[in-house]
């Protein structure tokens, strides 16, 4: 079974762990191979510690039951990141009031709606703090970046980032209104 639940401080290093293993399984060839081999589980706990100690909007998706080995426990298998939009202007220009910042889904659940699932949570969550839309950057190489369209964002701006020292281009795509997220149709993802 599969579920979603806000995060508590003893999940940040699952989170971190998801964190890690998803970028070295996305990003091969998009960032450079040494910043992912030295990605670090320990440091990504410490920013997603301190993200939830800090009121950020953290969610997790968990397997449990017959979606994991017999005899462990609910398994954190993706999460995602909201708030009040960070560096939201593009030329002047307000993107959204809200951002999903991460979301990140382990390989071998992608393809089953957890994706949807917490884009749809963090929505929500958005919501709950006053935020009538919602954007979030994607690597524009991402290969997972179609996903965002079938959830209905539209992609309105470019811009460059620095990751592991080499300048990557990043899609900002908005909801606005954010319900065009939270009615997003399982079918549609």
């Amino acid at each position: 079974m599969i579920s979603l639940r806000k995060a508590r401080v003893a999940d940040a290093i699952a989170i971190g762990a998801v964190h890690v293993a998803t970028w070295r399984t996305t990003y091969p060839g998009i960032l450079p191979d040494l910043f992912l081999a030295r990605l670090s589980v320990s440091r990504q706990a410490a920013h997603y510690d301190a993200a939830i100690r800090g009121g950020t909007g953290v969610l997790v998706a968990t397997a449990s039951g017959a979606d994991v080995p017999a005899g462990s426990g609910p398994r954190i298998i993706g999460f995602a990141t909201a708030g009040r939009a960070r560096h939201a202007e593009i030329g002047g220009k307000r993107l959204a009031e809200g951002e999903v910042e991460t979301l990140y889904v382990l390989d071998d659940w992608r393809d089953r709606g957890v994706g949807r699932r917490l884009m749809r949570a963090a929505a929500s969550h958005l919501v709950d703090i006053g935020c009538k839309s919602a954007f979030c950057w994607v690597l524009r190489d991402n290969p997972s970046r179609w996903f965002y369209q079938r959830l209905g964002g539209k992609p309105v701006a470019e811009a460059g980032i620095r990751i592991g020292g080499e300048k990557v281009t990043q899609t900002a795509f908005v909801w606005d209104p954010i319900e065009q997220l939270l009615a997003a149709s399982p079918q549609a993802s």
